[in-house]
């Protein structure tokens, strides 16, 4: 934990830190709760119970007790005593004393942030899971890792795979985590025939252009099925890195894709799209 200062208990100042930092973030918490240090000075017969100790205190005193909770219960307690016991009474006193200076920090704390954001912090860290078939695992992993590793390079975020082909990504950035799975989600999808994708031009050639219509999958679209007239140069009709929508007309058994611009443009049927 970090926190700026004590004069104290430092675990239990970054207890009270730690949960407005959560409810600040965003997450979800059921209940906050605080947590102060109680301590005990014996002398003989006599007794004095201390709320919030000092360092001092601490060092000199007889008992260092930390307690967390709110006014409803205790959620943890750790007790360190340089006597040979206390007494039931010492006990019960020290948590009702405890309970008091719980609710009196936790009071302080709501003023300031009353409950959880409603929206997650886009500085928290998330963590989001997929699940694949696990045949597909070597799909996204890629030759000697390579596929993951440029899209962890290419989005910052962190992927982790199991045997089952549970993915997690971890990422505080929205957007990160989201062009990642949508790069996972492509690269285990299955084109089908007559689907509509949007795409991109990855090459121009003479006879037609081939088109990147999910990460990993490309297909050609003949010159003759770019438009429904007749295209005189294609290198100036179309270029690399353009955004192109295609319909997939086929797939032979080497798995190649037939693609069609002109069956979209002539087509009076709407069909499912998909974006790459």
């Amino acid at each position: 934990s970090n926190i700026t200062e004590s004069n104290g208990s430092s675990s239990m100042a970054s207890v009270c830190g730690g949960c407005l930092a959560m409810m600040d973030a965003g997450v979800p918490i059921k209940r906050p709760v605080s947590g102060i240090a109680m301590g005990l000075i014996l002398e003989g017969d006599r007794c004095a119970i201390l709320s919030d100790i000092l360092g001092l205190e601490d060092a000199l005193g007889d008992m260092d007790f930390k307690i967390t909770g709110d006014g409803e219960g205790i959620t943890a307690f750790q007790m360190d005593i340089k006597v040979e016991g206390i007494t039931i009474d010492i006990m019960r006193e020290a948590l009702a004393q405890a309970k008091e200076g719980r609710i009196h920090i936790l009071g302080k704390m709501l003023e300031v942030v009353p409950e959880p954001k409603k929206e997650m912090s886009i500085y928290a860290p998330r963590i989001e899971t997929i699940k694949i078939n696990p045949s597909k695992i070597a799909t996204v992993i890629g030759p000697g890792g390579k596929q993951i590793r440029a899209i962890i390079e290419q989005t910052g975020v962190q992927i982790d795979i199991n045997d089952e082909g549970v993915i997690s990504i971890a990422s505080s950035n929205n957007d990160a985590m989201a062009q990642a799975k949508a790069i996972i989600e492509g690269l285990v999808s299955d084109v089908e025939v007559n689907k509509i994708y949007h795409g991109k031009v990855t090459s121009v050639v003479q006879f037609g252009v081939f088109v990147e219509i999910l990460p990993g999958k490309e297909g050609l679209c003949h010159i003759s099925e770019l438009s429904d007239e007749r295209v005189q140069n294609i290198f100036e009709y179309i270029k690399n890195g353009d955004p192109i929508k295609v319909k997939v007309l086929d797939i032979n058994e080497r798995g190649q894709l037939k693609l069609s611009r002109k069956a979209i443009l002539n087509s009076k049927t709407p069909s499912q799209e998909v974006h790459g």
